[in-house]
C-alpha cells in the first residue's frame, strides 16, 4: 500500500508541474485530468470510495470540461502572445524560493505526521451519510462561496468572450 502512495505522489508531483508548466492551456488541462484521477485513487487507498467517485464525475468530469469550454471561448480570434527573451525574467527567482519553501513545509508535514502513531479511520469514514452531513452542517459557508465563486467566473468569462461593447 505504501508503494501505491509513493507512485501516487509522484504522479500528482509530475502531473501539476505538467500543469503550470504548459505553453498550451489544453495540454494543462490534460495534466489536470491525470492529477484529479491519481487523487481519486489516493481517495481510494483510504477507503473513501463516495471522496474518489466524485473527484472523477464532478472535477475530472464537469469541471474540466467546464475548464476546455473557457479555453476555447477565450482563444477565438486572438492573436498568438508575444514571446520574446527576458519577458517576465524578474518573477524567477521569487517563483524557484516560493516552490523550494513550499517542498520544504509537505516534506515537514508528511514527516510529522508518519512520526505520530497511525489513528484508524473514525466509523463511517468515507461514506455517503458522513460525507453529506459534514458538508451541509460544517462545511455549508465553503460550499456555497464555491458556487458564488464558480458563477462570478462564468459570468466573467461570457462577458469577456462576448461583444467588446456591454449592454445592461
Amino acid at each position: 500500500m505504501m508503494s501505491l502512495y509513493w507512485i501516487c505522489a509522484f504522479v500528482l508531483l509530475l502531473s501539476g508541474l505538467g500543469v503550470i508548466s504548459s505553453r498550451q492551456p489544453v495540454h494543462s488541462v490534460v495534466g489536470l485530468i491525470v492529477n484529479f484521477a491519481t487523487l481519486a485513487v489516493l481517495f481510494l487507498t483510504l477507503s473513501a470510495d463516495f471522496l474518489a467517485m466524485m473527484q472523477i464525475i464532478i472535477y475530472a468530469g464537469a469541471i474540466l470540461v467546464l475548464f476546455l469550454f473557457v479555453i476555447a471561448l477565450l482563444t477565438v480570434g486572438n492573436v498568438p502572445v508575444e514571446r520574446g527573451p527576458g519577458r517576465l525574467q524578474f518573477q524567477a527567482t521569487p517563483s524557484v524560493v516560493a516552490g523550494v519553501l513550499a517542498l520544504a513545509v509537505l516534506f515537514s508535514g508528511v514527516r510529522v505526521g508518519w512520526s505520530q502513531s497511525a489513528a484508524a479511520n473514525p466509523a463511517g469514514f468515507g461514506s455517503v451519510a458522513t460525507f453529506g452531513t459534514q458538508l451541509l452542517t460544517t462545511h455549508v459557508f465553503a460550499f456555497e462561496v464555491t458556487a458564488f465563486i464558480l458563477l462570478i467566473a462564468i459570468v466573467g468569462v461570457v462577458l469577456m468572450a462576448g461583444r467588446k461593447e456591454v449592454r445592461f
